[in-house]
């Protein structure tokens, strides 16, 4: 007798390529790049300027003019304050009443970023 063989024939199947590993990364946050402080100046003056009237501030800086003052903001009795942007440079100033009349006295000079309380006389 004689033995059967049975042959087995594989379908040919493409090759395959072994899946890519991937490498799991911890994100991280974003970091936003935050705009750098700007130094304002604080001007004050004490003083009671009187009823119906407004001190002003005149100068050399930013937003500041010799021609035309800029009305100070009255936040108590006698307390007045101005805000003035950012600047490099020293900051010269005068106090007027009312945009027409100067302070007693020199000028006064701010340092970029302080902030100067003073006594003005008229």
């Amino acid at each position: 007798m004689k033995k059967k063989t049975k042959t087995t024939t594989k379908a040919l199947t493409p090759a395959t390529k072994p899946a890519k590993t991937v490498k799991k990364t911890t994100a991280r946050p974003a970091v936003k790049k935050s705009a750098p402080k700007v130094a304002l100046t604080t001007i004050s003056a004490l003083i009671d300027v009187g009823f119906g009237n407004t001190l002003y501030l005149r100068g050399d800086g930013p937003g500041l003019s010799w021609e035309t003052g800029i009305p100070m903001d009255c936040i108590a009795d006698e307390h007045w304050r101005i805000t003035v942007p950012e600047s490099t440079r020293p900051i010269v100033f005068k106090f007027l009443l009312n945009d027409e009349m100067w302070c007693a006295g020199d000028d006064y000079t701010a340092a970029p970023g302080s902030t100067v309380t003073l006594a003005p006389e008229f």
